[in-house]
């Protein structure tokens, strides 16, 4: 009787002890729980209680330099289901390419997104700090927290066994800088976006593969966590820099020109022997860094190994303290491709302004430090280089032009000078085709003729495009014609078509330095056409 009682004892006490306890759990502590949550000042908190709030405080709380941004916030937040859906299409777009790459590799049959979603919850700006700069940039630090619900899905069959790996609650905290730089009048207002991390991000996310937690593998997840944020770090912590351009170099809106650079190619010694049954049969190519324009070439000295140029060239100058001269030395050949000898780069910021500068150069096979094949003698090229910068007012010494990129100084308002001939070409209005109205507009200047890119269907197109021309005197009695034609893609015979021209007068030019003006075109009804034209002197 008294196992048979104590049997019936559990049986009934252990149901009404459980009831018993939801009970009270439902009277006294639940009712707590619904309660609101008790808001006190920071003073008022204690220091144990302090020292664990302060990692969730905004940084606009904390710091004076943060400046609080819960419009951009709200903005993100109610912009966020469509952003969700952008992005996600952009990812699948630029990551089609990738895995297709991988398909039929490694008994791979296929790869696609299972599911891909970023979540409810948009990234936060804990607070954005601002830097002033004297300077035509402008720096600004943002600190980004995202706590993403988000799933990714990819599911590939491997060998008719299908494999899926899963992404889920991802979690970030980056402190990036980003530079707008430099600052132009054209839209959005600067030429490169360059973006640096400040300090070493913070990543968390869950990992699964056939439906198993890889991240629950003890030891795997702080491991995985640490070589993330390294390897993020490696590639993007200050003072490294990852920059993005955003205005297109043709549109001349990234860099203006500052100057000219004159290169004497002098001559070269002991070059390398090249040809089996003669000598080398060198010649000189240069480029300037930074610039989309052709490079510039020497003569062809046959079968020589100390040839003697004295050639001169002119190069247009936009940032003298980072581009550098890249000079390639070649060996001619007739029929295959031609053999190089050896090149070198001369920075800019070596130069000083007006004064010449004698480079001896040694011959290397590639700028590559570690390349072995550097340590063979390739023989020497010798330079001579001048940087002439414009003049900001008439009122300044000038460097004149005689000859053939010879430079001499000269004092004095009025004397006459060389300089770059800048021409924008902005946009066009009511401009019409009989045939087909796809425009663009071409520019000749003293025989030399530039082109914007085609717009196709337009009748107001924007090419916002500058063009260069060197001079040696000032084109005062020079013009610009400027023509807008149309171009039909296809057809061989009346493919183009002249929607109207325009013959610019240069002497206000080089009087007042820049003119900006809308232009009724030539043999067109309605067409007009704005053009920005300025004159720099040396």
């Amino acid at each position: 009787m008294g196992l048979l009682g104590g049997v019936v004892g559990f049986c009934v006490g252990l149901p009404v002890g459980l009831a018993a306890a939801y009970f009270l759990y439902l009277r006294y502590f639940a009712a707590r729980r619904l309660q609101d949550p008790v808001i006190r000042p920071l003073r008022d908190l204690d220091s144990e209680t302090l020292q664990t709030t302060i990692p969730d405080i905004p940084l606009w709380v904390k710091s004076p330099d943060y400046e609080r941004v819960d419009w951009l916030n709200k903005f993100i937040f109610d912009m966020w289901p469509f952003l969700d859906k952008a992005i996600c299409n952009n990812i699948k777009r630029a990551t089609r390419p990738i895995f297709d790459q991988y398909v039929g590799q490694y008994g791979i049959e296929s790869i696609e997104f299972g599911e891909l979603a970023l979540g409810a919850l948009p990234p936060t700006f804990q607070g954005i700090k601002v830097y002033e700069m004297l300077e035509k940039v402008l720096v600004i630090e943002p600190v980004i927290r995202w706590a993403s619900i988000a799933n990714v899905i990819v599911n590939a069959k491997v060998h008719s066994f299908k494999v899926s790996v899963q992404l889920d609650d991802l979690h970030i905290m980056l402190t990036p800088r980003v530079t707008l730089k430099p600052l132009v009048p054209s839209f959005p207002c600067f030429a490169n976006l360059c973006v640096s991390l400040m300090e070493k991000p913070r990543i968390d996310f869950g990992f699964k593969m056939l439906g198993g937690d890889i991240m629950a593998i003890p030891g795997l997840y702080q491991y995985v966590q640490d070589q993330i944020s390294k390897q993020i770090s490696v590639l993007y912590h200050w003072p490294k820099v990852i920059q993005i351009p955003i205005l297109d170099g043709a549109s001349g809106a990234t860099k203006k020109p500052v100057g000219i650079l004159h290169v004497k190619v002098i001559r070269a010694l002991n070059l390398l022997k090249m040809d089996l049954l003669g000598k080398s049969d060198p010649y000189v190519k240069m480029h300037l860094s930074g610039e989309k324009l052709p490079s510039k070439k020497t003569s062809v000295k046959m079968s020589n190994l100390n040839p003697e140029w004295n050639e001169h060239f002119r190069f247009i100058v936009k940032d003298p303290d980072t581009q550098v001269l890249e000079l390639h030395m070649f060996d001619w050949e007739k029929v295959k491709m031609h053999d190089k000898l050896g090149m070198q780069v001369i920075p800019l910021r070596l130069l000083t302004p007006y004064e010449s500068k004698l480079f001896t150069l040694d011959l290397v096979r590639s700028m590559n430090p570690n390349d072995p094949h550097n340590k063979k003698n390739r023989g020497q090229l010798i330079v001579e280089l001048t940087f002439d910068p414009f003049r900001e007012d008439n009122s300044r010494t000038s460097v004149a032009l005689e000859g053939e990129g010879n430079a001499s100084i000269r004092e004095g308002n009025g004397e006459s000078s060389g300089g770059v001939l800048l021409v924008s070409v902005e946009n066009a209005e009511d401009v019409e085709g009989k045939q087909h109205t796809n425009p663009y507009a071409e520019v000749l200047f003293r025989g030399e003729r530039k082109k914007t890119k085609v717009i196709r269907k337009t009748r107001d197109p924007r090419w916002s495009e500058e063009f260069q021309f060197m001079v040696d005197e000032p084109p005062v009695e020079d013009k610009v014609h400027i023509e807008v034609k149309s171009k039909r893609r296809g057809l061989p015979f009346r493919n183009k078509e002249s929607l109207g021209h325009v013959n610019i007068n240069l002497v206000d030019v080089v009087n007042n330095g820049r003119i900006n003006e809308k232009y009724h075109l030539i043999n067109s009804r309605n067409g007009m056409i704005q053009v920005e034209i300025k004159w720099s002197t040396v």
